[in-house]
């Protein structure tokens, strides 16, 4: 970590904190969440209209579905590092899922009532975030080729859809964690989700449609209605993050996980509870990678 004094607020929510307590606090960073997740969702609907509805000058300039999907990638993990990195994103945490939110709430990083303020709010910003991209894009979002972006099994089947979304999770926390609580690589974790975002997009999608996200599937079939395995996209991811989470608890130091933000910056008031300030101790530089 840079040699600079952690200078931010720990702002977290005493362990009898009700929900009207919680709503005075923590408001902004719920209000955030929801629009992480409607501003991913917008991109994910832009985008993917712009590079798969049939009519686009896009699929007639760049005819190979397979540059086209990799310009998705590129696009979606773009979109990820800007949520992660803008102001709303430093101060919440940048979680905009809600598997990523129970994970750190199982971990204990969490207060009750924040990771059901940041689910729900997830799940609402979400679906807001698609009527925005309706409203704006008009009916081509619903077009056969486009359908909402929806995430269905493609053509090997659920139980090859299945391992996709759990494999997803559980790269996707380990990595999070792994990065997150070291000196070095703390710096880079938005950039590391931000590279899984688009290589997931680019590798999975044709296998699971790509959701790691129950609120981003959800968003989408409730619109499009399509509802194919949904069961698959509310377990699969959920089971991968919380494998990711135990395996790093039990092969760490005790209470390794420092704080629930995907990218600490220093200076954010943090909501969680968090003991990210070891890593701008001189001596946890030298104790851990």
């Amino acid at each position: 970590m840079q040699n600079e004094q952690a200078t931010y607020p720990v702002r977290e929510l005493s362990p009898s904190a009700t929900l009207a307590d919680a709503i005075a606090v923590h408001w902004p960073q719920y209000l955030f969440e929801g629009l992480e997740l409607a501003a991913f969702m917008l991109s994910a609907c832009a985008f993917g209209t712009l590079l798969f509805y049939s009519e686009s000058r896009v699929v007639v300039w760049v005819p190979s579905a397979v540059l086209r999907l990799v310009l998705m990638g590129i696009a979606m993990g773009g979109t990820a590092i800007a949520i992660i990195l803008s102001p709303m994103g430093r101060r919440s945490g940048a979680h905009f899922n809600p598997v990523v939110t129970l994970t750190f709430f199982c971990l204990g990083k969490m207060h009750r009532l924040d990771a059901l303020l940041y689910i729900t709010s997830q799940f609402v910003g979400g679906a807001f975030g698609v009527v925005v991209a309706r409203i704006l894009i008009g009916p081509q979002l619903a077009s056969p080729s486009v359908r909402y972006v929806v995430t269905v099994p493609g053509q090997y089947g659920v139980p090859l859809a299945f391992l996709a979304e759990f494999f997803m999770g559980l790269l996707t926390m380990t990595v999070v964690l792994q990065s997150s609580n070291r000196p070095r690589l703390s710096r880079i974790t938005w950039l590391l989700v931000g590279l899984l975002v688009a290589t997931y997009v680019i590798a999975f999608s044709p296998v699971s449609g790509f959701s790691l996200n129950p609120a981003r599937t959800i968003s989408s079939a409730f619109f499009a209605g399509v509802w194919t395995a949904m069961w698959l996209y509310l377990t699969a991811p959920l089971l991968g993050m919380l494998l990711a989470a135990s395996l790093y608890v039990l092969f760490s130091e005790p209470q390794a996980v420092l704080c629930a933000k995907i990218y600490h910056d220093l200076h954010s008031p943090c909501p969680f509870r968090c003991r990210f300030q070891r890593l701008a101790q001189p001596e946890s530089s030298t104790s851990r990678l």
